[in-house]
């Protein structure tokens, strides 16, 4: 509903509310350099944001 009040063009969101809803449901922590959509959407899944150092971008 969010996404529709903003009448947003976003891609890939079907594939990253799958992740995330599994992520909720299953007390998963995810690794992402973009707090956004996750962070919005899904507020109790850990996120796990890298710094550019970790090597891991």
């Amino acid at each position: 509903m969010q996404y529709r009040k903003r009448q947003g063009q976003i891609g890939n969101v079907l594939p990253d509310f799958f992740i995330g809803a599994h992520a909720a449901v299953s007390g998963y922590q995810l690794i992402t350099q973009n707090r956004g959509r996750l962070g919005t959407y899904f507020p109790s899944v850990e996120l796990i944001m890298p710094d550019s150092t970790s090597g891991l971008n």
